[in-house]
């Protein structure tokens, strides 16, 4: 199955293929710095899995660290995705795949939360164990 996706301007397209291998809500200071929202919904693919199809000229990149690449249009600055190198996957924003049912699993970083959120999903304090997180789970 395959996805396509824009920037708010259209200037940018991206295609994702297949499923992701994970889909939640991050609530980490940075997501909620960069979207200017309390929390950021994303779906993570397997970087061979997305392709820029179209506007890869306007594509920027911003690394506040050396751990994740954010993409973003620079003509409009609609954020598209933000690789994780170290993982070998993209996570996608869930809002640039319209398409694509959003069927969220987990959440990460709840630790830092200023929307708590009551749906009966595993709250993991920053990562699972298994992406280099600690594992550990709060409570709702």
């Amino acid at each position: 199955m395959n996805h396509i996706g824009r920037c708010l301007c259209g200037a940018v397209a991206l295609q994702v293929t297949g499923t992701p291998e994970a889909m939640g809500y991050c609530h980490c200071a940075t997501c909620r710095a960069w979207s200017s929202g309390p929390i950021v919904a994303f779906t993570i693919w397997k970087a061979e899995a997305v392709t820029v199809i179209s506007g890869e000229e306007h594509l920027k990149n911003f690394a506040k660290t050396e751990r994740s690449q954010r993409k973003f249009c620079e003509r409009c600055g609609g954020q598209l995705m933000l690789a994780i190198p170290t993982l070998g996957s993209v996570n996608v924003f869930a809002t640039t795949l319209p398409t694509l049912a959003f069927k969220p699993s987990l959440h990460v970083n709840y630790a830092e939360t200023v929307l708590p959120i009551r749906d009966g999903l595993p709250k993991f304090k920053d990562f699972p164990a298994e992406v280099g997180g600690s594992g550990e789970l709060l409570p709702e």
